[in-house]
């Protein structure tokens, strides 16, 4: 390839000035002197291109493939259906066509769903990076396959970027139906014991107008209802523990609709206690008292009422009744009136001495079964005549004592059972053994009932504390009064904050402490699953994916009483997890994924920027079949508009690389020489003629 390339000998603007004032002499002596002047003109013209120094310019050039970008829409939404199957239908068809067209680069890029955020389908982002390193002028053009949902378009072309068409090749099929749910306001946090509302609507595509909503609370139905759909609804949860609820509201299916992900919207509510409110009864002073009340009022969400008894009734000494500084023990009040208010009551070293009557004791075991909690903490009165458990409570206590009172130096330890307990296990001091905590010097002999186990255990594998269920509340039965001694630092003391305050949370339903428990969470596209237990082979978790697809996944045993497993997962949405009646929830990117909120394919959606830069956007499906109509493919040298009713076109560049140049100056040496002097010679010539057939 060749061309023309000048280099002045002399600055442009003086040569300029030079040209115009050659070419008005050359123009006025014309017009005086006729045709003779022309030579003289020519001369002149001749020395200005000579002070312009004309070069001529070969180029040896490579043509270099202009990059066509052929992004393809992976997204979950796009996965409904039989688009999976037009998807790769139509990529086949693309690459063929594009296979024929000569110097032409095919770069092919998937686009994923956006893991772990709420972003949507990042279509032009895409398309973007995979052409970030091609100038301008070669890039052909870029087809989109997408069912026309992309959450990342750019208002124009401006924006985008993109010199050349966009040709968008729609997936789906016309009329499609599909039912969402559509969360308005949903909370983030809620007391427990209360309701919280959500308000959310229900959107239909093809639907009759109503729809039934089930409200479901960690796996549970706890309300049904019928909506008008596009209606905003207030739906109340009571929040029913501390901790994450769980709440998951389905709209019915209709008959043919695209999918059944986005017919369930998951918040997760967490539950904060108002005040937890503990009563404490300490049956007489001693050493440890001090303990449960420091524990109990370090915590500021505790609400601790303590009552100590300091003058039992057997005890006459003849003080007059108005001379006492005590105020009188609110039996009734606390045991009969108030009695559910209170989430744990705990007696320590308490004894039946005819304060309250049998009938507050059946109070309290209505209460445990109930759904209440019960501590009692024992000592030698626990072994005596007025035992604890010959009143109404040795119903639901989980051991009987023997009579007898161990006066003698152990170190507590924790038992098989204890070892997968989440109350008892991986106790600071645990690992070793003997523990590497202080020794007590006392506990109470008991007799466990039937079904019962300690989670600790004493001299001679004797209980020490045993943890039972009655019914929906829970006991615990601490045989020994010497906790103390490791709050004091008694021969280095022990872990009692962790002991107590796990032993309070546990008879408190806190569901980290649940000893039967399913979690799970996930992180970076990944299912982890949690099971704890205090059996030795629990069942497999069966893992229901947002299609509805189930498999199950056989656990791995890890530290005691826990069994885990790691699922890798390929879809955004909520993952529903069960074993041994138990179930559990994960949600894999936000909780409720963008990219399943509007899944009905759309060709208009991304019409205008298309077609703002020459290109188109239609749908390629058939109504009948999977099968695809991708138009042909074809190169287009010039003009504004790269699509027809039956054709895409991609614009062609023929841009090359410069291997090499070859330059060839006009006017350098003789070659400029000889014909500078040859205009001048003729110039001079003419007028010599002239001059001599005017003097003949």
């Amino acid at each position: 390839m060749w061309s023309f390339s000048f280099a002045p000998l002399i600055p442009l603007p003086l040569l300029i000035g030079l040209a115009v004032l050659a070419a008005v002499s050359a123009g006025a002596a014309i017009v005086l002197a006729g045709r003779s002047a022309i030579l003289r003109a020519l001369a002149l013209a001749v020395l200005a291109i000579a002070l312009a120094d004309p070069s001529l310019v070969f180029e040896d050039r490579e043509p270099v493939k202009d990059v066509v970008s052929v992004v393809v829409d992976r997204s979950a939404s796009n996965r409904l259906a039989d688009r999976t199957a037009q998807t790769d239908a139509a990529l086949a068809d693309v690459e063929r066509q594009l296979r024929g067209i000569p110097n032409v680069e095919t770069r092919i890029v998937d686009v994923r769903d956006a893991q772990g955020t709420s972003d949507g389908t990042r279509l032009f982002e895409a398309l973007t990076n995979s052409l970030a390193d091609v100038p301008s002028e070669r890039v052909a053009g870029a087809i989109a396959i997408t069912d026309g949902l992309a959450h990342d378009a750019p208002p124009n072309a401006e924006v985008l970027g993109l010199r050349a068409p966009l040709h968008v090749l729609t997936t789906g099929r016309n009329a499609e139906i599909d039912r969402r749910i559509v969360l308005v306001d949903s909370p983030r946090f809620g007391i427990v014991g209360k309701d919280q509302i959500i308000r959310l609507r229900v959107v239909d595509k093809g639907g009759p107008g109503r729809a039934g909503l089930t409200i479901r609370r960690d796996g549970e139905i706890v309300a049904r209802r019928e909506v008008a759909t596009g209606q905003v609804v207030q739906v109340p949860v009571r929040i029913d523990r501390g901790g994450p609820n769980v709440v998951e509201i389905e709209a019915s299916p209709l008959d043919n609709e695209l999918t059944l992900a986005n017919n369930r919207a998951v918040i997760t509510i967490e539950g904060v206690r108002d005040k937890l409110r503990v009563l404490l009864v300490s049956g007489e002073p001693h050493p440890g008292e001090r303990t449960w009340r420091n524990l109990l009022k370090a915590d500021a969400n505790v609400d601790l009422v303590h009552f100590t008894i300091l003058r039992p009734p057997e005890k006459q000494d003849g003080t007059p009744i108005n001379e006492l500084s005590l105020i009188a023990f609110p039996t009734r009040e606390l045991f009969q009136v108030k009695i559910k208010e209170f989430d744990l009551i705990i007696f320590d070293r308490y004894a039946n001495q005819s304060i309250l009557p049998l009938v507050y004791f059946d109070n309290i075991v209505r209460y445990v079964r109930e759904g209440g909690a019960l501590l009692v903490a024992a000592g030698p009165e626990y072994a005596g005549g007025q035992t604890l458990a010959r009143t109404p409570l040795g119903q639901i206590l989980p051991a009987v004592p023997d009579g007898s009172v161990i006066d003698e130096a152990y170190r507590a330890r924790v038992s098989d059972l204890g070892k997968r307990h989440p109350v008892t296990r991986d106790l600071p001091g645990s690992e070793v053994d003997p523990p590497r905590w202080g020794e007590w010097l006392r506990m109470v002999g008991a007799q466990a009932r039937a079904g019962a186990a300690p989670v600790m255990t004493g001299p001679g594998d004797r209980p020490l504390l045993m943890l039972s269920r009655e019914q929906k509340g829970r006991v615990a039965l601490f045989l020994s009064d010497h906790e103390w001694l490791w709050a004091r630092g008694f021969r280095n003391g022990g872990p009692y904050l962790d002991l107590l305050r796990r032993l309070s949370h546990w008879l408190m339903k806190e569901p980290e402490l649940e000893e039967e428990a399913l979690r799970a969470t996930a992180r970076n596209g990944i299912v982890e699953v949690e099971r704890q237990t205090l059996g030795d082979n629990p069942s497999p978790v069966t893992i229901t994916g947002p299609d509805g697809g189930s498999r199950q996944v056989a656990l791995e045993a890890g530290q005691p009483g826990l069994f885990t497993a790691r699922i890798p997962t390929d879809q955004q949405g909520l993952y529903r997890l069960t074993a041994d009646n138990l179930t559990a929830f994960a949600s894999v990117g936000p909780e409720n994924p963008r990219e399943l909120m509007d899944v009905v394919s759309d060709p208009n959606a991304l019409q205008a920027l298309a077609q703002s830069t020459g290109g188109s956007s239609r749908r390629i499906g058939h109504e009948g079949d999977s099968g695809v109509n991708v138009p042909r493919i074809v190169p287009v040298r010039s003009g504004s508009q790269f699509a027809g009713a039956d054709w895409i076109g991609l614009r062609i560049s023929d841009s090359g690389i410069v291997r090499g140049v070859q330059i060839s100056p006009l006017f350098v040496g003789l070659i400029g020489l000889a014909i500078l002097f040859g205009a001048l010679v003729a110039g001079w010539l003419g007028e010599s003629g002239r001059r001599f057939r005017r003097e003949a």
